[in-house]
Order: C-alpha cells, then sequence, then structure tokens
C-alpha cells in the first residue's frame, strides 16, 4: 500500500518540470517586454522634439510691415 503514495515535492521544483518552469518563463518574458516598450515610450515622450519658435523677419510674414 505504501507504493501508491506519490512525492509531490518534484512538482513544484523547477528544475524537474518543464510545464512550469515554462510558463514562469513565459510571463517573464512578456513582463520584460512590456516593461521594455513601457520604458522607451516615456523616454520618447520625455525627449519630444520641441518645435523651434524662430524670429521671422517683418517684410516675409503674412501682414508684411515695411518701413
Amino acid at each position: 500500500m505504501s507504493h501508491d503514495l506519490q512525492d509531490n515535492t518534484a512538482e513544484k521544483d523547477i528544475a524537474t518540470n518543464w510545464v512550469s518552469s515554462s510558463r514562469f518563463f513565459f510571463y517573464v518574458s512578456i513582463f520584460a517586454i512590456l516593461a521594455l516598450v513601457l520604458g522607451n515610450c516615456t523616454q520618447l515622450y520625455n525627449s519630444r522634439f520641441v518645435k523651434p519658435n524662430p524670429e521671422v523677419q517683418t517684410s516675409s510674414q503674412y501682414k508684411p510691415e515695411y518701413k
């Protein structure tokens, strides 16, 4: 009767149970990819292009002013 008992400690080990380890690595890789994308998006947003406001000659404006 003792041979019917099974040792379930091996199911919790990541080295012996490849199903749980592959699921764990899948979720870790998804989290890492999302973190990289979110970090890159925030970095691009913070260093976005700021449009310069150059000085335009008064003679070349929409309503020119002549001297």
